[in-house]
């Protein structure tokens, strides 16, 4: 008999169907956000969950789901929201979708790199509001992406993506990775073995890390202060490396010409000084969000529990 898989949000057409091919689907038709109690009770009789971000697997959750339960596959590439641990103590199988959104999140990268530069977010309320209303010399004048430096921190999959996009702009690329890649990962890439040797090199900074202990507050005052007068940050990876308060004073005081995000602490409800801000260039957490790439993300995630359930080694297990 086909394996029980509870899937906790409304998925892909695509990767519904494939679903209901091979597995037997409880699935959540109005996308209703579950709470843990819900969680808990649908997992009567699954041999597997199908999660996405926005469910936490607490170790309180993961004790009271159902003994059937195998194998939590998650539709993201982070899993911090699952406590591996617990999942592990029970012998619950973890997995993650890895690489298929990282060329997504590399465009939406670059396209917060220049809405906030040149000011895109402002440009379009003023034409959509009507107020429109004149040219001068100094109207609109924002920050030239061409020929910058561009610092990154974490150069993984995504990073690196991201500095082949942004050599087609002419820009310089350094970045500091928990440890120094290979000269054909580097691709020319300058290395800095610190956060804090990398600011003063940044025009432009992406971040690229994993949510960790190590990472929570990361770009914090001390180093939005080491970078050069007027420099633009982005970040597309977690809202938990950001210390809010630190990135709004520096982006307040004019040390910081402009912003551009897609993650935050706490979002949906973001820090209100973001909003109060017309030099941040602000994107709803939608890095992954193609039709192409959330396709892929489910058919990732399903082919882990291919695996799983094939009696194999899952190519992204986590836990």
């Amino acid at each position: 008999m086909k394996p029980v898989i509870l899937v906790t949000r409304r998925l892909p057409d695509a990767v519904e169907e494939r679903l209901r091919r091979d597995y037997r689907p409880i699935l959540n038709h109005r996308d209703t956000l579950y709470s843990s109690d819900d969680i808990i009770e649908r997992s009567r009789g699954a041999d597997a969950i199908l999660t996405c971000h926005t469910e936490r697997f607490t170790a309180e959750v993961i004790a009271g789901l159902s003994d059937t339960v195998r194998a939590l596959a998650t539709f993201s590439v982070g899993y911090e929201h699952i406590d591996r641990l617990a999942a592990g103590a029970r012998g619950i199988i973890v997995t993650n979708t890895p690489e298929v959104l990282s060329d997504a999140t590399a465009e939406l990268t670059i396209m917060l790199m220049l809405g906030a530069a040149r000011r895109a977010g402002e440009g379009e309320r003023l034409v959509r509001s009507g107020e429109w209303r004149h040219w001068s010399t100094d109207f609109m004048v924002g920050t030239e992406v061409t020929g910058k430096r561009l610092g990154i921190i974490g150069l993984g999959r995504i990073g690196r993506i991201v500095a082949r996009r942004a050599r087609g702009f002419d820009m310089e690329i350094h970045y500091h990775n928990v440890r120094r890649l290979s000269p054909e990962l580097e691709e020319g890439a300058l290395y800095h073995e610190s956060p804090e040797e990398l600011m003063p090199h940044c025009d432009f900074l992406t971040l690229h890390c994993v949510a960790s202990p190590e990472t929570t507050g990361l770009l914090n005052d001390d180093l939005i202060a080491r970078l050069p007068d007027g420099a633009v940050v982005v970040n597309a990876s977690r809202g938990v490396v950001v210390d809010d308060d630190a990135l709004i004073a520096g982006l307040r005081s004019g040390k910081l010409a402009a912003a551009g995000l897609d993650v935050y602490n706490g979002e949906p409800a973001i820090h209100p000084g973001y909003r109060q801000l017309p030099t941040v260039f602000l994107m709803p957490h939608i890095g992954s969000a193609t039709k192409e790439t959330r396709d892929a993300m489910g058919f990732r995630a399903l082919d882990n529990l291919d695996a799983i359930f094939a009696g194999r080694e899952p190519r992204d297990r986590v836990a």
